[in-house]
């Protein structure tokens, strides 16, 4: 069964910092793209970054570039996101996701998010 547990999660203060971690388990992490998204209130749900499966490539959305860097440990199934320079509008739900093709189809897998609150 493939299990995606987020953590790292809280609140915090304008320009602080926080790393979210997220261990996965039931697939062959190091086959598998990562990716982080987030969603807050009342907002669409957006891409925040992306590792590749052999950790050599990354992106990220423009409004968390230069501030948050993604990073894959393989030999720990775990994905990290470190978030620096946090602002208030970061504030939202962090999802650490893969998604795995089988013969019916792509699936798409989320883990239970992560609360990410940045104060003023």
């Amino acid at each position: 069964q493939v299990q995606l547990v987020e953590s790292g999660g809280g609140l915090v203060h304008n320009g602080e910092s926080l790393r979210l971690s997220c261990a996965a388990t039931g697939f062959t992490f190091s086959d598998n793209v990562m990716n982080w998204y987030r969603q807050a209130p009342g907002k669409e749900r957006e891409l925040v970054a992306g590792i590749s499966s052999d950790g050599s490539r990354t992106n990220y959305a423009d409004f968390v570039k230069g501030r948050f860097t993604i990073s894959r440990d393989d030999a720990k199934n775990t994905v990290y996101l470190q978030m620096n320079s946090l602002k208030p509008d970061d504030t939202a739900i962090y999802y650490c996701t893969t998604y795995l093709i089988k013969w019916s189809g792509r699936y798409d897998y989320w883990g239970q998010g992560t609360q990410v609150t940045v104060s003023s």
